[in-house]
């Protein structure tokens, strides 16, 4: 089926969710004034439109080949990166020194909601990038700043990062690949890293893969791994390529879903030592990586938004044509669609409630990255960070569980259909699923959410997201519209119960830190129903009066009524049920 790219409710959201109105007025997004926004969206929805969504489908059924080492990608997709190219999208938020546009994260944000939903497995590999053009620009020496960056902000030069070995996944510190100096500045690389994404491939001339490795007189643990810049293919002095690095795949994994993202088993020193150079300071890499790594977390947060808007499309799109039956109420001729059933409504709203929250939260997140880099004063900056690092673990774990539950939901919609592969819904169910593993797996976000974000600034952080979002209640009561309902009651309870679980869990944490953890993912659904709740809200009331937005209205009463009502129960689960997850034990005894 096709895609349409959702540009008017990405505007609406990124206007009254994330504040680029208010930005704009201040100065903060000059350059995103005058229509600025929209002009810049509607180029990037129509090259999802036109040139990734009708690549989709390729790379499922033709996924990439390897032989030789040298990785053909799937049928269009190299001709599809030349267009990105050509469309200089590969910097749009990269430094104008680099090369780049030096637009807002927020406006990237934005494309990028579109572009994963037209073709997820192909933007992994630009999604790659921009996380290293951050890293590079952020940690790198200004030498290999200038040799690197502005190719890869170009997009003529690919990026990858190498953290995961067969023995190290979640857990760094039993990394095994080697590095040792050469004594020239360099350092010969030696070993095994597995799920690279694009690690191999024929897009562009040359990869710049970041890897993590550890020197010989490295402390233990993660204290001891540094971060290397090692090339394809090794750069001469006048910019051009060169020799080819002790780097090969050796490898294509075969995956449930993102079949045209090749995933490689990459094997460094194969034939004595893969050149790299050091990024940063010797055994700080993780803390270098981890630039990289934020950048890919809000990205793959927008992987599960987008899927979830792509699914839920498709599935609307089903329920509409699909006729079964006839509800109560039925005067129509023949059967109905089964949109016109209840059962289904519930469903349908549920998806696009479900992706319209997630959506905001990813915005509202977008938005405080801007604000920590834009805000004209340090203390400004330094609040805005906080609330980044805050709402970072809650966009990517609640946007990627959001996009499976969608996802799954459009299977369900679509019968027995949906389970077929030609409708293109298993295919999403499938693409998705990885989202809420790589990139730190959602129950390592949920305990990084409970044991370091929530008492950060001993609880002040946290304190002012939720007077945010009680200001919102109030406006919500002060309106006293009848089409609200009961929603500012509602939002009320979330908010309460979610406040009631925070100061439980800031309480217990040093004392009862595994009965915390316990509680540590619902913990993180509670917070997003709390926020996203009153994060539609806002879209809400930005809506009254607006004929052609009352659609946020619908969509922010019924997460209100039908989905924030499990709040008071996550909250018992947060707060009583640590002592039945511990009691586990004894029935998984003989499993």
């Amino acid at each position: 089926m096709s895609f349409k790219a959702p540009v008017n409710d990405i505007l609406f959201t990124m206007n009254h969710a994330a504040g680029m109105q208010q930005g704009i007025a201040r100065g903060i997004y000059a350059d995103l004034a005058d229509g600025g926004a929209a002009a810049v969206l509607d180029q990037a929805a129509r090259f999802a439109e036109d040139i990734l969504a009708p690549n989709l489908r390729n790379g499922d059924l033709h996924p990439p080949l390897l032989s030789d080492g040298v990785v053909t990608t799937s049928p269009g997709w190299k001709e599809a990166y030349a267009r990105w190219i050509e469309g200089g999208w590969a910097g749009l938020t990269a430094p104008s020194e680099e090369g780049g546009m030096g637009l807002p994260m927020l406006l990237n944000t934005g494309c990028f909601d579109m572009w994963n939903a037209a073709n997820m497995a192909f933007m992994l590999c630009p999604i790659l990038s921009c996380g290293a053009i951050d890293a590079l620009e952020k940690h790198a020496t200004p030498e290999l700043r200038e040799k690197y960056l502005p190719l890869i902000a170009s997009g003529e030069w690919s990026a990858t990062m190498n953290l995961t070995e067969p023995q190290a996944g979640s857990d760094l510190a039993g990394m095994r690949t080697k590095a040792e100096r050469n004594g020239d500045g360099t350092y010969k690389i030696s070993g095994q890293k597995i799920f690279i994404s694009y690690g191999e491939h024929d897009m562009t001339d040359n990869i710049v893969h970041l890897v993590l490795a550890r020197l010989p007189d490295a402390p233990a643990g993660t204290r001891g791994i540094s971060l290397f810049l090692v090339p394809k293919f090794l750069v001469n002095a006048d910019g051009t390529l060169g020799t080819r690095n002790d780097v090969v795949a050796s490898g294509l994994e075969h995956k449930m879903g993102i079949h045209g993202s090749p995933t490689c088993t990459m094997i460094y020193g194969d034939k004595g030592g893969a050149t790299g150079w050091l990024i940063g300071e010797e055994n700080r890499g993780l803390a270098c990586m981890f630039t990289m790594m934020n950048s890919a977390r809000l990205a793959t947060a927008m992987q599960g938004v987008s899927v979830a808007e792509r699914a839920t499309q498709q599935a609307l799109q089903w329920a509409r044509e699909r006729k079964q039956g006839k509800p109560p109420g039925w005067t129509g001729e023949g059967p109905a669609p089964i949109a016109e059933h209840a059962d289904v409504r519930r469903m349908l709203m549920t998806m696009k409630a479900m992706t319209a929250a997630a959506r905001a939260i990813c915005y509202m997140t977008a938005g405080s990255i801007d604000l920590s880099r834009r805000e004209a004063s340090e203390a400004a900056r330094n609040e805005a960070a906080e609330r980044t690092a805050l709402l970072t673990p809650l966009s990517k774990a609640f946007a990627t569980d959001i996009g499976n539950e969608v996802a799954s939901l459009g299977v369900q919609v679509h019968g027995g259909m949906g389970y077929m592969e030609e409708t293109g819904a298993a295919q999403l169910f499938r693409d998705i699923r990885i989202a809420a593993i790589y990139e730190g797996t959602n129950g390592i976000h949920a305990i990084d959410l409970v044991t370091r974000k929530i008492g950060s600034a001993g609880g002040e952080v946290v304190k002012r997201e939720i007077a945010d979002m009680r200001a919102t209640i109030d406006k919500v009561r002060a309106t006293n519209a009848p089409e609200f309902g009961q929603m500012g009651a509602r939002l009320a309870e979330a908010v309460d119960s979610f406040e009631t679980a925070t100061h439980y869990l800031q309480n217990i944490i040093a004392s009862a830190s595994n009965d915390a953890l316990a509680g540590a993912t619902p913990y993180l659904r509670l917070f997003a129903l709390a926020r996203g709740g009153t994060a539609l809200a806002n879209l809400a009331l930005a809506a009254r009066g607006d004929a052609a937005q009352a659609h946020q209205i619908a969509i922010a009463r019924f997460f209100a009524d039908s989905l924030c009502t499990g709040a008071k129960g996550l909250e018992v689960t947060v707060t009583e049920g640590a002592a039945s997850v511990h009691m586990a034990q004894t029935a998984l005894a003989d499993v």
